[in-house]
């Protein structure tokens, strides 16, 4: 490939590499300029451009990210139509994330336009996960290197889906004189919204004294009802193989296969089996739902996937969870917040309008304004400061919808990628002042300025409200304001999906906030659902 600058008399055909602006439009990097673009760009006063042209042997970008993204995706991977020289790769069912760590590692050696990445290793995912991308750095990449990468593929792919397996789940708690009929409850409603992505069933929690005898005939009881998983909670944690627990597994004739496991927290987890049927001695942070050691070893179990020693004792290295941001410890000698927390708003105003039958949405004009300009506004009536607009469809229009406004513009450039692109975008511009972030939607013009105040009068996270959440009669909506210490996991996600799941991780955490009306529920997704709001309606 050759790349570097061009004059515009021998630029026709190439690929341009840098975004242009002309008189009547932005032309975008990966463009592969025209007669047209070429009299764009002169009648914007261009002599030449920085582009590529590819030479005899290179393969596109778009190209070589198909058929590759094709060769690496295993069993229960869909793989999305490559642009931009990405293609990337979904889960057709819930389940675990296997990959082969060693030939990924050798494919992306062979050639620096070459890109594979994927989650983690073992990572719980559901119907439309993004799991992985392949990516060739712009703009070609030599059809020899193509060629080799995919002979390094194994038939199987660089990585799959293991669908969750139907499992029957058996449950034993045990029970001292001082244990809480509450922190029973808990457990169970916790351990409930574990194994519910995996559409597991609880077949019975059996209470019964903290003595092996009666764990023993507990388990045997389960077993021969046809639980095919067993957990044993204890009344107090297990702290050697001769405890109660795990004395009452191996009277049921069940085999301790490991004690302990490098994992904080989740350190006190035992695994057994018990006659082919995998017994695990859930640790005290099991009754949490943070995440912990007990879900990584739960979530294999659940797509049946063997966890075996070795297994177990290479999970140190990632294993530490105690400090990570959504899980906050207080510890000595830190400083107790006590100022009025400082929150700033994040507008999205960077999505495509799939639904709207072509029009942008955001610039749609309801009662004189665009949408995106009333939501706007509305933002910079609240108290949050400062604010935030993400665009990424048609930037230079949202842009020009909110001229005068006094917000602060960052493009996502990933923005067909999904809403968390957009929300990361958000995220990464704050300033590092800021205690929280108040994240509104540029599609919900029925959200008032009094709304937001709510959230951040409420808003509080050194008492323990750092996620504050509108809802309508127990229903959960729109804006949420979320604390500074959940930036790095909102970061992470990926896909079209927004960050739910993190409150219902962190319950502990997140304060409701009733909201009259409809407002907090009510997105402009339809040219029906745009009548609607025009005519006063928020439902």
């Amino acid at each position: 490939m050759l790349f570097g600058p061009l004059g515009l008399s021998d630029a026709e055909g190439a690929i341009l590499a840098h975004s242009q602006r002309t008189g009547s439009g932005t032309i975008k990097k990966g463009t592969v300029l025209s007669a047209d673009h070429i009299a764009a760009l002169r009648a914007a006063g261009l002599t030449e451009v920085v582009a590529a042209r590819l030479e005899a042997g290179d393969v596109h970008e778009d190209e070589a990210a198909a058929r590759l993204a094709e060769a690496v995706a295993g069993v229960n991977v869909r793989v999305d139509r490559a642009f931009t020289g990405r293609a990337n790769l979904f889960s057709q069912k819930p389940g675990i994330l296997t990959v082969d760590r060693a030939a990924i590692d050798a494919f992306n050696r062979i050639d620096e336009a070459i890109t594979v990445a994927t989650l983690d290793a073992f990572a719980p995912v559901v119907d439309g996960t993004m799991i992985a991308t392949v990516k060739i750095i712009p703009f070609a990449v030599p059809g020899p290197s193509v060629e080799k990468a995919l002979r390094t593929v194994p038939p199987r792919g660089l990585f799959s889906v293991a669908p969750y397996k139907p499992t029957t789940v058996g449950v034993v708690s045990t029970v001292l004189s001082g244990t809480s009929e509450k922190m029973l409850k808990k457990t169970a409603r916790v351990l409930a919204d574990r194994v519910a992505p995996a559409g597991a069933v609880l077949l019975e929690e059996l209470r019964v004294p903290h003595e092996p005898a009666a764990v023993a005939a507990a388990l045997a009881d389960l077993k021969g009802r046809g639980a095919n998983l067993l957990l044993v909670f204890g009344a107090s944690a297990i702290v050697d193989r001769g405890d109660v627990v795990p004395a009452g597994i191996e009277a049921a004739g069940g085999t301790i296969h490991d004690f302990g496991m490098p994992v904080d927290p989740g350190n006190l987890l035992l695994i057994a089996d018990m006659a082919g049927t995998a017994v695990v001695g859930a640790p005290g942070c099991a009754r949490s739902p943070r995440e912990n050691g007990f879900d990584w070893v739960l979530q294999r179990l659940l797509a049946g996937i063997p966890v075996s020693r070795e297994d177990v004792t290479g999970m140190g290295v990632g294993g530490l969870l105690m400090e990570i941001e959504s899980r906050p410890q207080p510890r000595a000698g830190q400083e107790v917040e006590t100022q009025t927390p400082k929150v700033a708003a994040i507008l999205l105003a960077a999505g495509q309008s799939r639904r709207m039958g072509g029009a942008n949405k955001l610039i749609e004009q309801i009662r004189g304004k665009p949408m995106v300009r009333i939501a706007a506004e509305a933002v910079l009536a609240s108290a949050a400061r400062p604010v935030f607009v993400v665009t990424g469809h048609q930037p230079d229009q949202v842009e020009a919808a909110l001229a005068g406004l006094d917000v602060t513009f960052v493009n996502n450039p990933n923005y067909a990628e999904g809403l968390s692109t957009s929300l990361k975008t958000g995220i990464e511009a704050l300033p590092a002042d800021v205690d929280g972030a108040v994240v509104c939607l540029g599609d919900m013009p029925a959200v008032e300025a009094s709304v937001i105040d709510r959230l951040v009068d409420v808003f509080a996270p050194a008492d323990g409200r750092a996620v504050v959440v509108p809802t309508v009669k127990g229903k959960r909506g729109n804006p949420v304001l979320w604390g500074r210490r959940f930036f790095p996991a909102l970061t992470a996600i990926r896909g079209d999906v927004g960050a739910r799941h993190l409150i219902g991780e962190n319950a502990e955490l997140v304060t409701e906030i009733e909201i009259a009306g409809d407002a907090v529920l009510t997105d402009v997704d339809t040219p029906e659902a745009l009548a609607r709001i025009r005519n006063g309606q928020t439902a």
